[in-house]
């Protein structure tokens, strides 16, 4: 009817109007290649479904917006628009089970030549585990010598190098067979980063699951799967396991593939422990069928490489200190200190999914052979809590102390303090610099990032990972419960919120902040207006964040006054010294 006004939209109608433009806006930005700008689009659309005030779980338009908005952002296509700049974990590498044809024929003409070899070589070369030619095996072989198979071949062959000492020190003390060395070829090439599209991941190819079932822990920090030698002890095990259930290598091996539950299922509707009955009655998955073929065939051309054309010199094996740094350090510090490349202490240390360590203090962090002494010498000069944004510069011929303090963003005279230079030093060429308080290492700690919860996740897991409380992923994500669901979203702050600006001086202060009283609701004094020390008690669901941002300090500060919180996490009941700021 004429002169009747439109009735505003809804809260929701506006909510879904925009989540929608901004996702179909990073969708499009994506196909064009404007990945920035695409990841912005995307955080602009969760962040307003997340932050909108409306219950997205109930609403019927809602909830299935969200739902297809985070399992496009989640899938691994957006992985990297996910994390967010600083949170990008290493680049992994495709495993290489994923690159062999699902299926290779074996009726295909097979050259005479290559069957009568690979027989004649099971007489003449040693063997700790059982070894097969038939159509199977020599199918696979005969793939190994296209240039598409001979490529992952001599990969594996060349990188075993780096591994099999430690490999082979391993299988023995487990008592294994020394063979299953191969198992580990078939699976990544001896790439310690290697990920499958079942989301297995290291030399061994772990799942999840399986994983945490031997000791693998997995956090934001680092991933234990990609450790070679503890996954390879875990691999050994689990192994060892298999074998003693089913007394036989290959159904062992084919277990570790698909699981002991579909080689015991396959056993009992057949009546036959055998592999190839259970291969020729086709009652396994098709890929442990090719698995144990795989394995076999690789084995065969390990052992005589020359025998199959294969000519490969294996990388060297590299040799390492550990050191347990005791607090988080930034891997630039550390490359900057011994004159080493980064990219040298991420191959040592390819379980770090970051470019700082864990706040843990029995994680070892390996450095080149020789280095550690050197290592732990010179980084005595720099405090341990500036150890993630302090770092070193070597001085070229001709820098000047101004053009190193532009480089670095930092005052000359905090460059000249940190070395107890004069300001107007000459600089030597050589001279190794202190850099105080440079850009803050990429892992943004603080920084807005989101959670997918995975199968097993509990809201304590999760506070784990990131180094927050669970009272915190509560407030941040305005739970109603502390039940997690997989699948479900959440807004962390790894290490919590960082320290809020110093307000005004003047404010009053107490004496000692009472112990029932959570620093977040109390009068808190700004560090900067302390005349003298003050004691605060902590309480549950506290964090060193949280409590730093209360007091208007940093969780350096809080560190360096309270000497025990670089051995151990904070504790309930904890108290702590706050410090006037000098």
């Amino acid at each position: 009817m004429p002169g009747l006004l439109t009735p505003p939209p809804s809260a929701v109608d506006v909510l879904i109007a925009y989540a929608q433009s901004q996702f179909e806006a990073g969708q499009q930005d994506y196909r064009a290649g404007h990945l920035t700008k695409a990841r912005h689009d995307f955080d602009q659309a969760v962040d307003a479904m997340l932050e909108g005030g409306l219950d997205l779980e109930k609403d019927p338009r809602l909830a299935p917006l969200f739902q297809r908005i985070v399992a496009t952002v989640s899938s691994e296509e957006f992985a990297a628009f996910r994390e967010g700049d600083g949170f990008t974990e290493q680049k992994a590498e495709v495993a290489p089970l994923d690159e062999i044809p699902e299926s290779v024929a074996e009726n295909e003409t097979l050259d005479p030549k290559l069957t009568a070899s690979a027989e004649g070589e099971l007489s003449a070369v040693s063997h700790d585990m059982p070894l097969t030619v038939n159509e199977y095996v020599l199918a696979y072989l005969n793939f190994f010598q296209t240039p598409r198979g001979r490529a992952i071949v001599e990969t594996g062959l060349r990188r075993a190098g780096r591994y099999r000492p430690m490999i082979q020190k391993v299988l023995a003390q487990e008592g294994l067979p020394q063979d299953l060395i191969y198992l580990a070829q078939a699976e990544s090439a001896f790439q310690p980063v290697a990920v499958s599209h079942k989301q297995a991941v290291g030399l061994w190819q772990f799942v999840a699951g399986r994983a945490q079932q031997y000791g693998l822990q997995r956090s934001w920090w680092v991933d234990e799967r990609q450790d070679p030698e503890k996954a390879t002890r875990a691999a050994a095990r689990h192994l060892r396991d298999l074998y003693g259930e089913f007394n036989d290598w290959y159904l062992a091996m084919a277990a570790y593939d698909s699981g002991p539950g579909n080689v015991q299922k396959a056993i009992e509707r057949t009546g036959y422990a055998d592999f190839w009955e259970l291969y020729k009655r086709n009652v396994l998955p098709q890929e442990t069928r090719n698995y144990v073929p795989i394995i076999l065939a690789l084995t065969l051309i390990g052992k005589d490489p020359q025998r199959y054309g294969v000519q490969v010199t294996p990388d060297p094996y590299v040799e390492a200190d550990r050191i347990k740094p005791g607090h988080p350090i930034d891997l630039r510090l550390v490359a900057e200190t011994i004159d080493a490349d980064v990219e040298t202490l991420r191959s040592l240390n390819p379980q770090l999914l970051r470019m700082v360590t864990p706040a843990e203090p029995n994680f070892e962090l390996r450095l080149p052979a020789g280095t550690a002494h050197r290592f732990l010498t010179e980084i005595a000069d720099i405090p341990p809590e500036k150890w993630v944004s302090w770092r070193r510069h070597r001085v070229e011929e001709g820098e000047t102390l101004f053009e190193i303090a532009r480089s670095y963003h930092v005052p000359p005279a905090a460059i000249a303090e940190a070395n107890g230079l004069e300001s107007r030093a000459d600089l030597e060429p050589g001279q190794k610099l202190i850099i105080p308080a440079a850009a803050r290492s990429e892992i943004n700690l603080g920084k807005l990032t989101r959670y997918r919860a995975r199968k097993g996740d509990t809201l304590g897991t999760i506070a784990d990972q990131f180094s927050v409380s669970r009272a915190e992923l509560v407030r941040w994500n305005h739970l109603k419960s502390e039940k997690v669901v997989r699948g479900m979203t959440l807004r962390v702050y790894p290490g919590g919120l960082q320290p809020l600006p110093a307000l005004a001086k003047g404010v009053s202060k107490p004496a000692v902040v009472a112990a029932s009283v959570p620093p977040e609701e109390s009068a808190a004094t700004p560090a900067g207006t302390l005349d003298a020390p003050i004691t605060h008690r902590v309480q549950p669901g506290e964090t060193l964040w949280s409590i730093a941002r209360a007091y208007r300090t940093t969780a350096e500060a809080l560190r360096s006054a309270n000497q025990f919180l670089f051995t151990r996490p904070l504790h309930v009941g904890d108290q702590l010294t706050i410090l006037p700021a000098h």
